[in-house]
């Protein structure tokens, strides 16, 4: 092997030498110059101009409280108590992978304030110009499949509260088994979420600085309200746990610790969509910081109590914020709790699952769809694949969705980490990242390390895959039996094994070249 990594280009034009860097770190390319290859650019991919990366610290938190802030992350912690974990189990577990969630998070973040990027341009310094629609592509078809699952839970929390305002909503005519209002109601949300991403970046930094605060106030009037019923909190916190601290506690408590990491792994990734209009690494740092982990476990924590409140007051332990909400006869707390679900699952769902793939389409063909064209995708094969059918089981949302996509992810991850951070020391050729011929370009495009650590790093993650008896796809004995002792900790083992390995094959390149 001759070759080095990265390889060394030819010299660039005078004016393709990226701009310089400011006094607080941030790179721009050079004044006028401005990449116009079809295949790897268009405006929406362009590095942000350091003058409008403006985001504060304000607007990531705001941003992440408005994400955390939703139904299924509400539900996690009624999945793992339906596994026979106690409160104070579950509420632990999902702190805990929210604080390792974090560094990954903060890692790749790191980009989008210094270079302007998002994340499928960054997955080009690893994976090439051409590979990179590699880990754009995994991960769009994630976020589409979240957006359904979002748009349906929250078509159903309208149809729910609707009908308790209006009789007789929920027994209409049948289109598809379902109630045609049920339909009417999911598709007026849909198009509601895709009015609102459409309008661009800046109206979802404005729509997320005043959805956070009005979600947390509602969660905290469910809790009052809650409260002010029951007297005062008491059965679900005093039921004890199913598995006890033991042997049994554990095999339950490392899948769900990589499914609840897996629940924002996808996040890990492409922060960069965001973080790229930060207006500097403490803005990105402390707002990530203050937002993810501490809302995470608060939300927890508050569908605890307001679920154990339910059990006082109703004798039944009600999960389901919208099912709880639709118990009362008050048309005013009714309306309050519709518009509450409406704007927290939009905040959730915009964010989450419209804006990574939306800029992952655009890097698959710049030429053809720019930033809203793959919105109005998403929304599309979203709807189209239906995958709603994955939250009917804990076992099959936790250990099987969550944790799949989570080692695929994690292995992602870890590349665009390795890369980042040990082999290029988070320096970058901003021009090149966006040139045919340059750095990046590798051989046709693709740069065969990242593709193999890829390769190995996903077998080792989600290769023992299983499922119990009748409870989901896989084999009882895993896919390939021998990895199955692996599939608990699947995100851990993709993150660290393609990190281990991109970083071997670098540095052995690099030697064969000397």
């Amino acid at each position: 092997m001759t070759a080095t990594v990265p390889p060394t280009p030819p010299p660039p034009p005078p004016d393709a030498i990226p701009g310089g860097v400011t006094a607080s770190g941030r790179v721009e390319l050079a004044h006028g110059y401005v990449p116009d290859d079809p295949r790897f650019a268009n405006d929406d991919l362009l590095p942000v101009p350091v003058e409008r990366r403006t985001w504060t610290t304000y607007n990531f938190a705001a941003l992440w409280i408005g994400m955390a802030h939703n139904i299924p992350s509400w539900l996690l912690a009624s999945g793992l108590v339906a596994l026979g974990m106690d409160w104070k189990q579950a509420v632990f577990t999902i702190a805990l992978a929210n604080l390792i969630v974090l560094a990954p998070m903060l890692l790749t973040g790191h980009a989008g304030p210094k270079y302007g990027i998002p994340f499928p341009v960054l997955a080009r310094a690893s994976f090439g110009l051409r590979g990179a629609n590699l880990p754009a592509l995994i991960r769009a078809a994630v976020a589409c499949a979240w957006f359904g699952i979002q748009t349906w839970i929250g078509g159903v929390g309208i149809f729910t509260l609707l009908g308790k305002v209006f009789g007789g909503w929920a027994n209409a005519g049948e289109i598809g088994g379902q109630p045609w209002t049920l339909w009417l109601c999911f598709t007026l949300f849909w198009a509601l979420e895709l009015a609102i991403i459409y309008r661009g970046m800046d109206a979802l930094r404005r729509f997320e600085n005043w959805a956070a605060p009005f979600v947390l106030v509602g969660a905290v009037a469910l809790l009052v309200w809650v409260a002010v019923k029951a007297g005062g909190f008491g059965p679900l916190l005093d039921q004890p746990s199913a598995l006890g601290w033991g042997a049994d506690f554990w095999p339950v408590f490392f899948p769900s610790l990589m499914g609840m990491i897996a629940f924002w792994a996808t996040l890990s990734l492409n922060i960069p969509d965001f973080t790229r209009f930060g207006a500097g690494q403490r803005a990105q740092i402390w707002g990530q910081s203050l937002g993810l982990p501490t809302t995470m476990t608060f939300f927890a924590l508050l569908s605890v109590f307001v679920t154990s409140g339910s059990q006082a007051v109703y004798g039944v332990a009600i999960w389901d914020p919208v099912q709880l909400v639709a118990r009362t006869d008050n048309v005013f707390g009714l309306l309050f709790g519709l518009v509450t679900v409406l704007i927290a699952t939009i905040s959730v769902n915009i964010a989450a699952n419209v804006v990574s793939p939306a800029y992952d389409l655009a890097n698959l063909a710049p030429k053809f769809i720019s930033f809203k064209g793959g919105a109005l995708i998403t929304g599309v094969v979203g709807v189209v694949i239906m995958p709603w059918k994955l939250t009917e089981t804990p076992e099959l949302y936790i250990f099987t969705w969550l944790g799949l996509v989570g080692g695929l992810l994690g292995t992602v991850a870890g590349i665009l980490i390795a890369d980042y951070w040990i082999v290029r020391r988070t320096v970058l050729d901003l021009a090149d990242l966006y040139r045919p011929g340059g750095r990046y370009w590798y051989r046709g495009g693709w740069n065969w390390r990242a593709v193999a650590a890829f390769a190995v790093g996903g077998v080792l993650a989600v290769g023992g895959s299983h499922s119990a008896p009748g409870k989901g796809p896989f084999p009882a004995d895993g896919l390939i039996p021998f990895l199955r002792p692996l599939a608990d900790y699947g995100w851990a083992v993709g993150l660290a094994s393609s990190l281990l390995l991109y970083v071997a094959l670098t540095g052995r390149e690099r030697r064969a070249g000397q």
